[in-house]
């Protein structure tokens, strides 16, 4: 058997025009050859822009690579008043072109994963965030002893602190100014912060060595109150010298009555994350839970626990959720909330709807947050559990044939198609699916589909402006029994 002949290959180095985009954020490009057109897909490019481009995988007729220049923009591209970072690879572009290529590229994944050829007819529309700019309530920012340049796109040895370069995981860009994501007064303070460290004497972190002081800084805010809440992070080689009380009066200088609170995380894990295996984090001023609203409720959330990123779309998100559950509830009808995490579902359910209500997360911290918010606002009918989703629908079969509607908002990774058979076994009429990655939820469409649930009804939501993630609300409604009530 003859071998085929691969034109390109791993590693190598392209020039190409996006010409279209796929899901994800995929710019697509076409490189004419003797064999004919070889596709290229580069994540985070722009159709119109002209790249170079590295190829990460390489089949026969097609290759994925990473964006590493743009030599030409895009002409719908504009210039921007904040400073560009990776995280926001679409910035530049109108947010209305923004909104359509993940309207389009997103309905044509369900066309071909989940086989919904019809999917225009059930699509209710896209709603976008209420904020375009400065949307986000938490943001990580790291320290590297590597730097990536901007002005010569090289690196250097030098004290880091900003986001990471697209695509590496050893140095940082230094952010000098507002970015337009998280919180303008934060970000052109950064610099302020970045040369007290440096000025400090302690060594940012040296990913390739494992070894340095600094080496993260979580910023959280609440749009309630406007006040912040920080996490700073470091190694415990040279603690001894690092002046906590000085690095506070930085702090209340840089931030004054908004600063609530500071924690600060000793990390010794040589892996790269926030969060320490072994390691402790002390409250060193301040408090250590913020306060936010979201649809009319208080939710208490902690540095560490789970909330939405984007609370003024989530907002947005929810509402179509709870309107997407129906009018035909009644007092003996349960609604279940299968990864409830802090229960703000839970409660809105609760609020607007005469009937049972039953959270369940498998984190345990969240379930004691979510009945400590229910608890704040006052919300009666709710019982939360924290168990895994499967184990807990198997344990509990008093609910079959109760259930009106389940509400699901699982993880990006999805659900599993085990835990996902169950929660169709238990017959619930309708099943409202929330998720951030459309891809997973456009799998579970075909086995929904097969066990007797249609599709009624699709929205997409943006809570990500300027990237490539959408949310979607997807609702099912039982037809009839399918396969996947039967066995396991």
């Amino acid at each position: 058997m003859a071998r085929v002949r691969r034109l390109f290959r791993k590693g190598e180095l392209l020039e190409v025009e996006i010409t279209d985009m796929a899901f994800g954020g995929k710019g697509i490009g076409k490189i004419k050859t003797d064999d004919g057109d070889f596709t290229l897909f580069v994540l985070n490019s722009i159709p119109g822009q002209l790249v170079q481009a590295r190829i990460t995988k390489c089949k026969n007729r097609y290759a994925e690579a990473k964006l590493e220049l743009v030599i030409r923009p895009a002409k719908e591209q504009v210039q921007l008043e904040y400073q560009e970072i990776p995280g926001a690879p679409y910035a530049s572009l109108p947010i209305e072109l923004q909104h359509a290529f993940k309207e389009r590229t997103t309905l044509e994944l369900y066309k071909r994963i989940g086989g919904l050829a019809n999917i225009e007819e059930v699509y209710k529309g896209f709603i976008p965030s209420p904020t375009t700019w400065h949307y986000r309530n938490k943001m990580e920012y790291s320290f590297a002893a590597i730097v990536h340049r901007l002005d010569t796109n090289e690196k250097s040895d030098e004290f880091g602190f900003g986001f990471k370069h697209r695509g590496t995981w050893w140095a940082v860009e230094n952010l000098d100014r507002d970015s337009g994501l998280f919180d303008k007064q934060v970000e052109d303070h950064l610099i302020t912060i970045r040369n007290w460290c440096e000025k400090s004497g302690l060594p940012a972190w040296h990913p390739p060595r494992r070894e340095g002081f600094y080496r993260f800084m979580v910023a959280r805010k609440s749009y309630a109150s406007g006040k912040l809440l920080f996490n700073f992070v470091t190694s415990s080689a040279g603690l001894q010298n690092f002046d906590q009380v000085a690095f506070i009066d930085l702090m209340k200088s840089c931030f004054g009555d908004r600063l609530h609170g500071i924690l600060h995380t000793v990390n010794d894990d040589t892996g790269d994350r926030v969060e320490a295996r072994d390691g402790e984090s002390t409250l060193i001023y301040g408090e250590e839970k913020l306060t936010e609203t979201i649809g009319g409720l208080q939710f208490e959330m902690s540095m560490y626990s789970f909330f939405q990123t984007n609370p003024q779309s989530a907002e947005r998100l929810y509402a179509a959720a709870i309107e997407a559950i129906g009018d035909s509830i009644g007092p003996d009808d349960v609604v279940l909330d299968l990864f409830c995490g802090t229960g703000t579902i839970s409660q809105l359910v609760a609020r607007n709807y005469d009937c049972k209500v039953v959270g369940v997360d498998l984190i345990e911290s969240a379930i004691e947050d979510a009945k400590a918010n229910a608890l704040r606002n006052d919300i009666k009918g709710i019982k939360f559990y924290a168990e895994d989703a499967g184990k807990f629908l198997f344990n509990h079969p008093e609910y079959t044939g109760k259930l009106k509607t389940i509400v699901l908002d699982p993880p990006r990774a999805g659900i599993s198609p085990k835990t996902l058979r169950k929660v169709i076994r238990l017959g619930a009429q309708r099943l409202v699916y929330i998720s951030c990655n459309p891809a997973t939820q456009a799998r579970d469409a075909a086995l929904l589909k097969e066990s007797g649930y249609e599709l009624e009804q699709l929205q997409l939501c943006d809570q990500f402006p300027h990237t490539s993630h959408v949310e979607a609300i997807a609702v099912f409604e039982l037809r009839h029994h399918g396969q996947g009530l039967l066995g396991e």
